[in-house]
C-alpha cells in the first residue's frame, strides 16, 4: 500500500469545530475543550486524559475516486519517559512535559464515495525508549474505481480491489535524528478493466499478489510530526518484490523524499518538498510511482519513474490560525514517455489551518487547489506533506 495505492485525504470535523469556537466565544466553552492558556477551543486535554477519541468524519474530495464520506476514530497516548532523571513535576497522564517523542496513535476508519469506491483500515503508530524505536502497522481493504491514463493521456476506467498489510520498525542510530529498519508490505490485488485492457500495459494479469521487503532510512528533526514549523523530514527506501516475500512478480523500487520547514520570521514559514521514485523489473501497472500534488488526481501521471517538487509559504496570523499558499510540478516517465516528452504535471493553490490540539500540535483546515483542467479542495488534518 505504497506508491501504487491511493491514499484518500484525511479530513475532519473542521466546520463543526469552527461553529463550536464561535458559539463558545459567545457563551463559553466547556472546560474540557478550552485551553487554559488562551481560552480557545482545544482538544488536547480531552484526548490526552483518555476521556474519548478524536472523531474524524472525512469529506472525501480526491478527484481520482470522487466525492464521498468516511469516519475515522483516533486514540492518542503520550509515551512515558524511560530515563532515570528525576522530574520536579508531578506525574500526570495529561502532562506532555513528562514524556518524550511523538504521541502513540491507534486509528480505525472507513470511507465510501459516489464512484462506488470504498475502503476500511486499522492502523497503529507507537514509540518506545524515548523515541528510539518507532513502529507503524496497518491493515486495510479497498475497492476503488479509478482511471489509468495511457500514452495519449486518455482515461481508461478500471477497478482495483484487495487487502493490504504494512509492517515497519525503525531504530534510532545513537542520539542522532537518523532511523533505520525494515518495512514489509503486502497487497493481494484484483484489477478489472472495462471494456478491454488498454494499450500501454504490458504483461497484464487480473489477480496479482505484491509482497515487498525493504530497508527504510529516515531523518527527522521536525518540531512536530503533524504540522511542523521548522526542521527536516527525509526518507530513503529500497524495496524488493520476490516470491519469497509472497509476490507473484519480481521487481525493485527505490524512493527518496524530503520536506524542510524554514522559519523566515516569527510569522512566516517556508516549506520545501522534493519527491522521487524509481522502479525496475516486472512491476504491476498500478504499483508504479506517480506524481503526488494537490490539484491532480492521484496516479494520473504515473510511469516507471517520477520526479516532483513543491513549495509552500505559510503565514501565522495568530498562534492558532495560519494561511498558506503552495505550488509544485512533476513528471512521470520511463515507459510511456521519455523524460523530455513526458507532460509536466502542476498544481497550486491556497489554504488555512486552525490549531485544534496545541499539546499534540494537530492543526485542521482546508486547501483549495488548481491543476491541469480541474479544481479540487481538501479538508486536511495537519500538513498535506506525509
Amino acid at each position: 500500500m505504497t506508491s501504487g495505492m491511493l491514499r484518500f485525504e484525511r479530513a475532519g470535523v473542521f466546520v463543526a469545530l469552527l461553529l463550536a469556537a464561535r458559539i463558545g466565544a459567545a457563551f463559553g466553552l466547556p472546560e474540557e475543550v478550552r485551553d487554559p492558556e488562551d481560552g480557545q477551543l482545544d482538544m488536547s486535554d480531552m484526548l490526552l486524559s483518555h476521556k474519548g477519541v478524536l472523531p474524524v468524519p472525512a469529506i472525501i474530495t480526491e478527484p481520482a475516486i470522487g466525492y464521498g464520506f468516511g469516519l475515522a476514530l483516533l486514540y492518542f497516548t503520550m509515551p512515558k519517559r524511560t530515563d532515570d532523571q528525576p522530574s520536579d513535576r508531578p506525574s500526570d497522564e495529561s502532562d506532555a512535559s513528562n514524556r518524550t517523542g511523538p504521541p502513540n496513535i491507534t486509528g480505525v476508519g472507513a470511507f465510501g464515495t459516489g464512484t462506488h469506491s470504498w475502503g476500511a483500515a486499522l492502523m497503529h503508530f507507537h514509540t518506545w525508549d524515548n523515541d528510539r524505536i518507532r513502529y507503524l502497522g496497518a491493515l486495510g481493504k479497498v475497492n476503488l474505481h479509478l482511471n489509468w491514463y495511457g500514452p495519449q493521456g486518455k482515461a481508461n476506467a478500471y477497478q482495483l480491489s484487495g487487502v493490504a498489510l504494512v509492517q515497519q520498525v525503525l531504530f534510532r542510530l545513537g542520539e542522532s535524528p537518523w532511523y533505520i529498519g525494515p518495512r514489509y508490505t503486502f497487497f493481494d490485488s484484483a484489477t478489472r478493466f472495462s471494456p478491454s485492457v488498454p494499450q500501454g500495459i504490458n504483461n497484464y494479469e487480473r489477480d496479482v499478489k505484491v509482497g515487498k521487503a525493504g530497508i527504510v532510512v529516515d531523518y527527522d528533526t521536525r518540531d512536530n510530526i503533524f504540522y511542523p514549523g521548522k526542521g527536516t523530514y527525509a526518507e530513503f527506501e529500497a524495496e524488493f518484490a520476490r516470491g519469497a516475500f509472497g509476490s507473484d512478480n519480481a521487481f525493485e523500487m527505490q524512493s527518496a523524499r524530503g520536506c524542510h520547514w524554514m522559519p523566515l520570521s516569527p510569522k512566516w514559514v517556508l516549506g520545501l518538498r522534493a519527491d522521487t521514485g524509481f522502479s525496475q523489473g516486472d512491476i504491476p501497472f498500478f504499483a508504479q510511482p506517480y506524481v503526488d500534488l494537490r490539484g491532480i488526481s492521484k496516479a494520473k501521471y504515473q510511469d516507471r519513474n517520477q520526479l516532483t517538487g513543491e513549495i509552500e509559504l505559510r503565514y501565522n496570523i495568530t498562534p492558532r490560525w495560519s494561511v498558506l499558499g503552495f505550488g509544485g510540478a512533476g513528471k512521470a516517465y520511463g515507459n510511456l514517455h521519455s523524460f523530455s516528452d513526458a507532460p509536466t504535471a502542476f498544481g497550486f493553490g491556497t489554504g488555512f489551518r486552525y490549531l485544534i490540539a496545541r499539546k499534540l500540535g494537530i492543526a485542521m483546515g482546508i486547501d483549495i487547489a488548481h491543476g491541469p483542467g480541474q479544481n479540487a479542495f481538501y479538508i486536511q488534518v495537519g500538513s498535506a506533506w506525509r
